[in-house]
């Protein structure tokens, strides 16, 4: 049983966001110093939230932060409301006004895509901004996979609170990178120079030698394929603090971590995609209105090639895999169906090991039981196509709901015709 829940963590995620309250919560059992916050889902539980937090902490203003899987928030807007992201709670008597204005409305940044992304939780936080000897400062880090080099790479900015992006288009004498060795992990030379190239000294040079390493290590931990803070923050008695955290795991480590697993909120994520993992199907959502299902990642691109190159538009990236049996293509054609803007759909198998009649079985059997929202073409080809294609026609199943074509190109035609 324990390997089969392997197999099946292994299968249902490329990758896994966390929540910045998740994310710092997994900082802190690795040493990081993060700011402090307490995570509410109801309005009523804002105040006692707050209290509580003065209580562990001292502070008594309090930032209120929208937690959804989106980059922005403090830019982002609530439709309902109008309010941002992340807000400022001046006091005990503001917390539970500036809750209200984000927790259940829909938030959209420009990492939504135009879609504001509805908000069911909110963490309130510590503020970090408190008077001292120093002036506070804002820093960008990230933990990352360069595949050009094959390693692990620390990217770390002082122009913090800002899209890395803009940073690299415009100073980029502002942006460094640290690669790290696999064969000896991180260096201590190596978090010295980082805390120089921020302009550190005394204290904050110190603690943010004490920062980068437990960074680091939480993200070897996990298997993350991202760990971002942006803010990483200095405050003005020289604490280095992690503001923000967004992480991203991989998911062909997820099964090493059945915990993190658990932490998966399905509600951010489309629900098509997430009824594509749970039938075990590689399924990837598109702005088109072709409807694809394909066997094999490679034919999939290919795929959708052609229906670009003829003039249309894909609606989705859906790999079946080397199955073909009916329940399996019932699932790849109810996901399919879900999406409103599929005109017609494109099945193009190609068969190998998995063998043509058996395809042509599992659609006939598919299509009795999905009730289609779109006609259907096939392009059926490899090990027992003819077999196949003689079991289609032969299947009694309207031409208005299930047509065959030869070859690639000519289904590819037929398809894009019919979503026009």
């Amino acid at each position: 049983m324990a390997h089969e829940k392997n197999v099946l963590l292994r299968r249902k995620f490329d990758s896994m966001n966390l929540h910045e309250f998740q994310g710092k919560a997994i900082l802190k059992k690795y040493g990081v110093a993060v700011q402090e916050g307490i995570v509410v889902d109801t309005i009523e539980a804002a105040v006692p939230a707050a209290q509580k937090l003065t209580e562990e902490t001292g502070t008594s203003w309090y930032v209120v932060k929208a937690q959804i899987h989106a980059g922005g928030r403090g830019k982002g807007t609530v439709e309902e409301t109008g309010s941002h992201g992340v807000v400022l709670a001046k006091g005990i008597d503001q917390v539970e006004e500036k809750v209200a204005g984000i927790l259940g409305g829909h938030l959209t940044t420009l990492q939504t895509n135009g879609k504001g992304k509805k908000v069911n939780q909110v963490l309130i936080a510590q503020d970090v901004y408190y008077p001292g000897p120093t002036e506070v400062q804002e820093f960008y880090m990230s933990v990352l996979l360069d595949r050009e080099s094959g390693r692990n790479v620390i990217i770390y900015s002082t122009e913090g609170g800002m899209d890395i992006e803009h940073v690299a288009e415009h100073t980029p004498e502002k942006l460094f990178k640290e690669h790290i060795d696999p064969r000896v992990g991180l260096q201590g030379f190596q978090a010295r120079k980082i805390a120089f190239n921020l302009g550190l000294s005394g204290d904050a040079f110190k603690n943010m030698v004490k920062f980068v390493p437990c960074l680091y290590n939480a993200y070897v931990g996990i298997d993350a394929s991202m760990f971002e803070i942006n803010p990483l923050f200095k405050t003005s008695d020289n604490k280095i603090i992690a503001v923000d955290a967004k992480v991203s795991l991989d998911g062909n480590g997820l099964f090493r971590h059945p915990d993190l697993a658990a932490l998966r909120d399905k509600s951010e994520e489309d629900p098509t995609e997430v009824e594509a993992d749970e039938a075990g199907l590689n399924f990837v959502k598109l702005d088109g209105n072709v409807g694809c299902m394909v066997n094999g990642a490679g034919l999939a691109m290919s795929t959708l090639d052609v229906v670009n190159q003829v003039g249309g538009t894909a609606a989705n990236f859906l790999d079946i895999g080397g199955g073909a049996n009916a329940d399996l293509m019932a699932s790849a054609l109810d996901v399919i169906n879900s999406d409103k803007n599929v005109k017609s759909i494109f099945i193009n198998i190609f068969g190998g090991i998995t063998r043509g009649e058996e395809v042509a079985k599992g659609i006939v059997e598919a299509v009795k039981r999905v009730t289609l929202r779109a006609p259907i073409v096939i392009r059926l080809d490899g090990t027992n196509a003819e077999e196949g294609r003689k079991i289609l026609a032969e299947a009694g199943i309207p031409d208005s709901q299930l047509t065959s074509r030869p070859t690639m190109l000519e289904a590819a035609r037929a398809a894009v015709a019919l979503a026009k």
